[in-house]
């Protein structure tokens, strides 16, 4: 059951970075390129995870 939860998980992250943030996006020719491309695609599939992570502050009235 563990592992089903860990491969879901993982099937979510993958898709949000294919579809949200641009991992299919690549074009380019040199490995240099794709590494930095991945990296930021990584950063921010990361910084988004942390937004979402992080309880919202009640609104001020």
């Amino acid at each position: 059951m563990r592992l089903a939860k860990i491969r879901r998980r993982i099937e979510h992250h993958y898709r949000e970075l294919k579809d949200r943030l641009g991992l299919d996006h690549f074009e380019g020719r040199s490995w240099i390129g794709w590494h930095r491309h991945v990296t930021l695609a990584a950063v921010a599939q990361a910084i988004c995870t942390q937004l979402r992570r992080t309880p919202k502050a009640p609104a001020q009235a």
